[in-house]
């Protein structure tokens, strides 16, 4: 079997005499916010954390939500959750929109005064307040839990940064946006009799109130870190970082006995 992690990488990585733009995306932000080692080793030396596999049922959701809020973009009508929700808003329809959602290779971009980064961020969707003309943060989420779902849990945090990442760089691109975004969240229903080839689910619509003034300080101290001729400490939060610590340790150990 191939192995699909390649620890170490060539491409992509931060030259503090390069002056050319150079892109740290939403994800890569949240993770200097984590363990700043990691994120210099990611970043800086090419060594990146194992990647997760990738949730393809997610991703199904995802798209297919995509798809349904397009087809009421294309008509500039408020979708059926909006009206059940009471909120007063549309798909917002706007040319960059496939751009903006482009993670991989664009994204909503912006690039630090005086530095050469460039942060960037694909984000889920858009809507328009209808009476304030102020947009609208949008991420889907997919789970199956028993319960209703929530923005409850410590781990969710991940969840928030992400939507003040993007309302901060809307903000940069010169448009007006809400404080509130909203989670479009689809719980898979596991109580079902049957599968009957089809999974069904419930979804909620979870407001947000976001504040992004964090985000431009954690990008410059990102960006001072990046610049740092020193590797930044082990965290003692990082699983990652004590693994690498531990195996370390162990290696040293059975060298001396």
């Amino acid at each position: 079997m191939t192995a699909y992690y390649k620890p170490q990488r060539i491409r992509n990585i931060y030259d503090p005499k390069a002056s050319q733009p150079y892109k740290i995306s939403r994800s890569k932000l949240d993770l200097f916010i984590r363990c700043p080692r990691c994120f210099y080793m990611d970043r800086r030396l090419g060594v990146g954390q194992p990647p997760g596999y990738p949730f393809n049922l997610n991703s199904a959701v995802d798209a297919l939500l995509k798809k349904e809020f397009d087809y009421y973009r294309q008509r500039q009508e408020p979708h059926p959750l909006l009206i059940e929700n009471g909120i007063e808003a549309i798909p917002f329809l706007h040319p960059q929109l496939d751009e903006w959602r482009d993670s991989l290779r664009r994204g909503i971009q912006f690039q630090i005064p005086n530095t050469n980064i460039v942060v960037t961020g694909g984000v889920d969707d858009i809507w328009i307040n209808s009476v304030t003309q102020e947009l609208i943060i949008v991420d889907y989420k997919a789970t199956s839990k028993a319960g209703a779902v929530s923005l409850d849990a410590d781990w969710q945090i991940g969840y928030k940064r992400q939507a003040e990442v993007y309302q901060w760089l809307f903000r940069q691109n010169g448009f007006s946006v809400s404080d509130t975004a909203y989670f479009v969240y689809c719980n898979g229903r596991a109580s079902e009799d049957r599968f009957d080839k089809q999974l069904l689910f419930d979804i909620s619509l979870i407001p947000y109130l976001g504040n992004a003034n964090w985000v431009e300080p954690s990008i410059l101290k990102a960006y001072e870190c990046l610049c740092a001729s020193e590797i930044p400490s082990h965290s003692a939060d990082c699983d990652f970082c004590q693994y690498a610590l531990a195996l370390s340790n162990a290696t040293a150990r059975h060298c001396m006995e």
